[in-house]
């Protein structure tokens, strides 16, 4: 059944139809280079790349460097980094930067044309003097200012005579205008204190997003500039710019952008905000842009999340032009998806307790055959090796258990995963009273092939062959809030921060097949959930918890 079109691929083709730009197709994914990408800007990679893949046109990717303050090149690398992970490749690759001389042209036609002038007004002033929605604003004092007096400010703006924060250019539009963004708005300030990670100090001026953004759009050909809801009361001001660029510059309107908005991606337990986000990594809070508990991108994959889960994920959402909040729990549920249907079976003991089998031959080591994945016939099976001691999970086992408990207990019988049927016989304790070690039994007519193989018990128990165990250390990670909506919280977004977030296990038991695993490698641990390959595993074996067999906030 063919999927319906979302309301941007409904503009798409409608503007093919009427032959707009020629029919051509371009887009372009315009990040900031001010922090790593996280989920939400997934969702803006997706639309932009995925109209250019639709309709056979073209997505560049353009770094929006304004701003050499916040801006640096590790964020640019990683940007790109991120973009690729997630199956996309961009056609051609610019920066915000490689305008500027144009830019600067084109401040200087407005200057010219008096369309702009120089401010030297404070922040505080021109913020208090542009008035509210419903109250017109006031006139600066220098709005009025001779073309020549602002041509010579302007120049030396340029050059760095002027201290940062001193003077301003405006667009020079109507301080009554009932959009705020059309009261004079900002196109250039002074930065001298900060080198641009690409032009280094060859600027001491640099263009506001408003103006640089639909001007970059126009020199670099884009039909259809996608942007988030935010950026809908913008709409105005960036089709405001390009009337003034083709009226100064005599261009012959062969094109034009066309700037359209959608929902950005909002989800519960999580934070977005670049700037928080930053914080937490500058505060220690956690322990990078990539901590398994970010919703960064590279903290997405660090944790064990697949190109495909994110991207299935944003296209069961979808596009609408209304803000709205997504469960994160169908996030969790688009990975696990993924992976059950990909991911190799292997055991794992967490918290081990050992497990001896009395009535087993002490030297005795057996092979036994494991399913590599039952969702896929096609997997196979793998050898694992069986033996008198084994490790299992504490929590499998109960001295005195309630009624309905299903797993290990005196005198019960469980079945070991891909192994036999074992009876308990005794356990010992140690000096603080814990369980030390269980006895058992095994009945040697209850494995796979054998006469009782199918006798039926209510538990089976997954387990770790004791003599070729692997130590491993797992770390265990949940939502980084415990506030369904963090962002909406008043206070300090860091009182939010949950404190089970990440349990660290230094004492679990892995079976040897994980021995030469890799970092990102997925597996699913039976019975316990979803779990890769930490980057830092050298030497020794680090899985973080991807995300549980099953959604147990549910019931929280």
């Amino acid at each position: 059944m063919e999927k319906n079109l979302n309301f941007i691929e409904q503009i798409v083709e409608n503007d093919l139809r009427e032959g707009l730009n020629g029919g051509r197709i371009q887009t372009r994914f315009p990040p900031e280079p001010n922090g790593y990408l996280h989920i939400g800007h997934a969702k803006a990679i997706c639309m932009d790349f995925g109209i250019a893949q639709k309709y056979s046109g073209i997505c560049n990717l353009r770094f929006d460097d304004t701003n050499p303050v916040k801006e640096d090149l590790e964020y640019v690398d990683s940007i790109m980094e991120d973009i690729q992970w997630l199956g996309f490749q961009w056609k051609n690759l610019y920066y915000a930067s490689d305008y500027f001389p144009q830019l600067f042209d084109l401040a200087i036609k407005f200057i010219k044309e008096g369309k702009a002038y120089v401010d030297e007004q404070t922040s505080e002033q021109i913020a208090a003097q542009k008035g509210a929605p419903a109250q017109s604003g006031t006139e600066s004092p220098y709005r009025n200012r001779s073309v020549e007096e602002n041509l010579a400010l302007f120049e030396k703006m340029a050059t760095g005579e002027i201290p940062d924060g001193k003077m301003v250019l405006r667009a020079k539009i109507d301080m009554a205008h009932p959009n705020m963004h059309f009261r004079d708005p900002i196109m250039y300030r002074i930065i001298t204190s900060h080198p641009h990670h690409k032009t280094g100090n060859a600027w001491k001026v640099y263009p506001m997003y408003d103006f640089a953004h639909g001007q970059s759009d126009y020199f670099e050909g884009v039909t259809h500039s996608i942007c988030t809801l935010e950026f809908e009361v913008h709409r105005p001001l960036y089709d405001w710019y390009l009337d003034q660029l083709i009226k100064i510059t005599h261009t012959k309107e062969a094109y034009r952008p066309k700037q359209r908005e959608f929902n950005r991606l909002n989800i519960t337990y999580t934070m977005m905000s670049k700037r928080k986000l930053l914080q937490l990594v500058q505060e220690g809070l956690v322990s990078g842009w990539d901590d398994p508990r970010m919703p960064t991108l590279c903290g997405l994959r660090r944790r064990g999340y697949t190109p495909e889960s994110i991207r299935n994920f944003i296209d069961k959402i979808g596009y609408t032009k209304f803000e709205a909040v997504i469960d994160v729990s169908l996030l969790e549920a688009s990975i696990r998806e993924h992976l059950n249907a990909t991911c190799e079976r292997v055991s794992a003991v967490l918290n081990p307790v050992k497990l001896i089998i009395e009535n087993y031959p002490e030297n005795k080591f057996e092979k036994l055959s494991a399913e590599i994945n039952p969702e896929n016939e096609d997997a196979g099976n793998r050898e694992i090796e069986f033996g008198r001691e084994i490790y299992i999970e504490k929590d499998d086992f109960m001295e005195n258990p309630p009624k309905g408990y299903f797993r290990l207990f005196p005198n019960g019988e469980v079945r070991l995963k891909n192994a036999y049927i074992i009876k308990c016989t005794g356990f010992k304790k140690d000096e603080n009273g814990e369980i030390s070690e269980i006895c058992c039994t095994y009945d040697s007519n209850t494995k796979s092939g054998m006469p009782e193989a199918n006798r039926k018990v209510k538990g089976t128990l997954h387990w770790v062959a004791a003599h070729n165990a692997v130590d491993a250390e797992v770390h265990l990670y949940d939502r980084l809030f415990q506030n369904e909506n963090p962002a909406e919280y008043n206070g300090d977004f860091r009182d939010l921060l949950n404190p089970e977030s990440k349990k660290v296990l230094t004492n679990c038991k892995v079976e040897p097949y994980l021995t030469d695993a890799k970092p990102l490698d997925r597996f699913q641990f039976q019975r316990l959930g979803y779990f890769c390959v930490d980057k830092d595993s050298e030497g020794k074996l680090i899985f973080n918890r991807t995300v549980t067999l099953k959604d147990g906030w549910k019931k929280k």
